[in-house]
């Protein structure tokens, strides 16, 4: 047989189908797509490294072994008179001539001959013994064969076993050539066309249609191989008749249609797994829209949340300004009171002064800082519990929605997870609301804001509230001001000194009022900012798992969209080369 049965272009557009499908058979694992469904593509590419399969069969004596290196041209099988192949052995392609047995009933064999590229053979035992053992010959190698040559030797033709082998194969379907082996025994042309004859008609009983039947040598096919002088390689060769055997099984296998059908079924396979991938992408792209939307309302309301609070923290902390500015205010009008010349006989008195000041100044400042900071505690709190009803809302909507949409049908993993996830963190979401303890939220939250003021003023937070805290800072001021203007007072009497001392106290206080405004603004807007932050914190850690897988999948969702996209378009150009390879 010649060297390669396809032409250099159907050659060249094999090896590309090879490795395209393989890379595509790599990329379809990747995906959720069933395993019988995989099963199928592997085996279709499996089929191109055996192109050709070709069956032989007949009883142990016939020859199959000979015909065989006949019609490989080398002597690649072991023949012999006894039975040489025990076991049915396909043989296919290797680096070198070795056998590996799979088990009692089956071997391959590998041999580093070119046409076992693309052709296959499978070598059986004789007829009696593949009746009796060899179940995978008939279920896995005829079924998907291209021809079964079946040979029958010509001192023996026919025998029992071979003709109820040939009723096993009219199942099959499939196209079977009848070799008559060993004719170099006959003497004479009479003689061969006995047993032609013979052979013709309990076939053509069998099989119930004009049979193919080729007389040939083995045996003189083999001598011409290894024959020195090309006259007597020449006799040799067309004694053994074997030249219309090849030209039969070449014209067979390269049959254009056929080998188009073979080029294109793993196409067909491959095309076929393309498109359940495609129509579960879809599927799944479709639930997941929902969960996309569920997402984005759920990041929509928590970035909202988060403008919320930044936006009306900050006119918040203006209401404990104002109070602190007023307090000012109401210091300076002090000043302007009481530093005076008329006034000279009180100033003396500073504990009198005192009192004034923190009767006249200080007043209620102490309850209305702390009911100031009492209601930002408050709106904080709220404005959490009140999140997170509204992120189990969320939740438990897409938990009714998923329940809805899964009742009666299949589902894959993907879905499972999403399931429950949803169940975990709407759970999660569900107890947080349900325990969610407001007086002890406040109360917990009133402790760090009391501790950050303490810190700052460089106080020390005890049983006092916050309101005490700025009362003490401020009255530390008052003390050192009020003290000081009446010790002033007491040594120097006169007219420019009560105006200069007025002035001097009046900066003194602005500016201490300034520096504890400042620090207790910075102190509440540093902490609240900071529970802020905790409590949106606290929410995103919460919904994280559903959000994150939800971004996972659809961004697996989209990358299998894209490469699915690629392996469509590689289907289409291997589709474009194969028309023009089998032209």
């Amino acid at each position: 047989m010649r060297q390669s049965i396809l032409s250099e272009k159907e050659a060249e557009f094999l090896r590309e189908e090879k490795e395209t499908l393989a890379d595509m058979q790599v990329a379809l694992s990747n995906l959720a797509l069933p395993s019988e469904a995989l099963d199928k593509l592997k085996k279709a590419v499996l089929q191109l490294d055996e192109l050709f399969l070709i069956v032989v069969a007949g009883e142990f004596n016939a020859g199959k072994s000979a015909l065989l290196n006949a019609l490989l041209g080398e002597k690649a099988l072991l023949e012999g008179a006894t039975p040489t192949t025990s076991r049915v052995t396909l043989v296919k392609w290797g680096e070198k001539a070795e056998e590996k047995i799979h088990d009692e009933g089956f071997a391959v064999y590998t041999y580093p001959l070119p046409i076992l590229k693309e052709l296959n053979i499978v070598d059986t035992p004789g007829t009696n013994a593949v009746i009796r053992q060899h179940e995978r010959l008939t279920d896995e190698f005829v079924p998907r064969s291209d021809l079964v040559l079946f040979a029958t030797s010509a001192d023996r033709p026919m025998t029992e076993s071979e003709r109820q082998f040939l009723e096993r194969i009219l199942t099959w379907g499939k196209k079977v050539v009848f070799v008559l082996n060993k004719i170099d025994i006959f003497d004479d042309e009479k003689s061969l066309k006995e047993v032609q004859d013979f052979v013709i008609k309990h076939a053509t009983n069998l099989l119930g249609d004009k049979v193919d039947l080729f007389s040939v040598s083995a045996k003189l096919a083999q001598r011409a191989v290894v024959e020195s002088d090309s006259a007597e390689k020449a006799e040799l060769r067309i004694a053994s008749n074997m030249d219309a055997l090849e030209n039969y099984i070449n014209a067979t296998l390269d049959d254009s249609t056929q080998l188009k059908l073979k080029f294109n079924n793993p196409l067909g396979v491959a095309e076929n797994l393309i498109v359940q991938a495609e129509n579960a992408n879809l599927a799944q792209n479709e639930v997941l829209k929902d969960d996309q939307d569920t997402v984005r309302a759920l990041e929509t309301t928590i970035t909202a949340y988060e403008r919320e609070l930044k936006a009306e923290l900050e006119p918040r902390l203006a209401e404990v300004e104002n109070v602190l500015y007023r307090l000012e205010n109401r210091g300076i009008d002090f000043f302007d009171t009481k530093l005076r010349l008329t006034n000279i006989q009180e100033l003396m008195r500073g504990e009198k002064i005192r009192a004034e000041f923190e009767h006249d100044v200080m007043a209620d400042m102490p309850q209305e800082i702390e009911d100031k900071v009492q209601h930002l505690i408050d709106w904080l709190v709220q404005k959490d519990l009140h999140e997170w009803q509204e992120i189990m809302g969320y939740l438990q909507r897409r938990q009714a929605e998923n329940i809805e949409h899964l009742v009666g049908e299949a589902h894959i993993p993907q879905d499972s997870r999403r399931r429950e996830l949803l169940d975990t963190v709407g759970k999660s979401a569900q107890s947080i609301v349900e325990t969610y303890d407001l007086n002890q939220e406040a109360s917990e939250l009133a402790k760090s804001v009391e501790a950050a003021v303490a810190q700052t003023a460089m106080l020390e937070a005890g049983a006092v509230g916050l309101g005490a805290l700025v009362a003490v800072a401020i009255a530390s001021t008052a003390l050192d001001i009020t003290g000081t203007l009446a010790a002033g007072t007491m040594a120097i009497l006169g007219l420019f000194v009560i105006p200069y001392k007025r002035k001097q106290a009046k900066e003194d206080f602005q500016e201490k009022m300034a520096t504890l405004r400042g620090k207790l603004l910075t102190a509440l807007s540093t902490q609240f900012g900071k529970e802020s932050e905790n409590a949106v914190a606290r929410i995103k850690k919460g919904i994280t798992p559903y959000t994150r897988y939800i971004h996972s999948e659809s961004e697996r969702v989209e990358e299998t969209e894209k490469t699915l996209k690629d392996l469509r378009d590689s289907l289409s150009a291997l589709r474009a080369q194969s028309e023009i390879a089998l032209r």
